[in-house]
């Protein structure tokens, strides 16, 4: 791979050094605007280079950045360079922007994309990677609106598990502003919390509470959002080291843990009651956390009546791989389940994401179970999951008040 071109005309073209102009939008649907509008060259090459960063442009480190469905990519070369896929399909020439070498393309895909990439000059790879494309759009109720009242968000870590000795892990608790002081609530339990509490994250759980609450589209609920234990020695952004323990494992620990540490200490620390019957307690998770979230509903279904799950792991990692069998041959539990996955879901050593949950499917369906499963094209992760939230947690809660 040839030497990146440095000369003095990147310090003369603005990439070495002084100040950003906070004026200047810089994103791959503004860039993609820019361009089409004919903008000043001075001005497409700051809003390129505060897109990817000085250092990335002079190291060499520049990846593709992608909004929605439009894709970005930028390099520093004398020669013309080009974007190509992985399969050599060309994804167009790059533009140049000046003399010293700042090129770019900008390029809208179809939805759904993902593929490896190289930039290309004189036949040679300069830069390579992975673009991933996969965009929704919300609908309202997930979305602040005015006049909704909001409810307060607190938080704990808990450090002393029996059940899950020597972990540490965040729990955040989500009190709708409809809670009376001393009356009983129905609860959601989320395994993951952290990343689907935040207002602003992909999910905004908390949004969409507050807005189906004030519409009395589900009941007043309580929000208990739980993250994997942390090891010893681990940071609280570390990945959780014991998550796939206590999430893909098969039997009751971890509802024990719900039930006999968790919960009684929000209770408790919070002073909020939560309703004794399991009409009126749910339990969510993504991925690892859908098949712990089932678990818990299954191993105690005097405990949690309701299931909400995306691109579920019922695969064979920790013996997940079994329950399209044992919903079959064990009778039915009074459960109402909704389960989300995607035609490009995971597909590796472990199995097939789609076929499991498509097994899952017709099981559920065989033993006449209160159950919805929808079908996107979503690949791994929440995104599938978050526009579609409020109808699902309607679905869910449609005879509880």
């Amino acid at each position: 791979m040839r030497p990146l071109f440095l000369s003095c005309s990147l310090a003369l073209a603005g990439l070495a050094g002084g100040q950003d102009k906070s004026p200047i939008e810089a994103s791959p649907l503004s860039l993609e605007k820019a361009l089409a509008g004919g903008r000043p060259v001075h001005e497409l090459r700051e809003q390129v280079i505060r897109l990817f960063g000085r250092q990335n442009l002079l190291k060499g480190r520049p990846h593709a950045r992608v909004e929605e469905c439009t894709a970005a990519w930028a390099v520093m070369d004398k020669l013309p360079a080009q974007v190509i896929r992985a399969d050599g399909t060309l994804l167009g020439q790059m533009t140049a922007l000046g003399e010293d070498g700042l090129q770019v393309l900008v390029k809208t895909l179809p939805n759904f994309s993902d593929f490896q990439y190289q930039i290309v000059t004189d036949g040679m790879p300069r830069i390579g990677g992975t673009v991933h494309v996969e965009h929704y759009d919300y609908t309202p109720d997930s979305q602040r609106k005015a006049g909704v009242p909001q409810g307060r968000l607190e938080k704990f870590e808990w450090r002393t598990s029996r059940i899950f000795p020597e972990t540490v892990r965040d729990v955040s608790v989500y009190i709708p502003r409809q809670y009376q002081p001393g009356a009983e609530a129905c609860l959601m339990v989320w395994q993951d919390g952290t990343r689907h509490v935040d207002p602003g994250g992909p999910m905004k759980a908390t949004v969409v509470f507050d807005n189906l609450i004030h519409q009395k589209q589900m009941p007043v609920t309580i929000g208990v959002f739980i993250d994997p234990g942390r090891r010893a020695g681990q940071k609280p952004h570390d990945k959780a080291g014991n998550r796939s323990f206590e999430y893909d494992s098969l039997g009751d620990a971890y509802v024990r843990f719900l039930l006999e540490e968790i919960l009684p200490e929000v209770q408790e620390r919070f002073q909020v009651r939560f309703r004794p019957e399991p009409e009126a307690r749910a339990i969510a998770g993504g991925s690892s956390g859908c098949i712990c979230a089932f678990t818990a509903a299954w191993e105690r279904p005097d405990s949690f009546h309701k299931v909400l799950g995306w691109v579920g792991t019922f695969v064979d990692i920790r013996g997940g791989n079994a329950y399209p069998s044992l919903l079959r041959i064990t009778e039915r539990k009074p459960l109402r389940i909704y389960l989300l996955d995607g035609t490009n879901d995971l597909d590796n050593k472990f199995g097939s994401w789609p076929v499991a949950n498509r097994m899952m499917e017709a099981s559920l369906k065989y033993m006449g179970y209160d159950h919805r499963m929808d079908w996107t094209e979503c690949f791994h992760g929440s995104k599938g999951m978050s526009p579609r939230l409020p109808e699902a947690l309607r679905w869910l809660w449609r005879d509880v008040r």
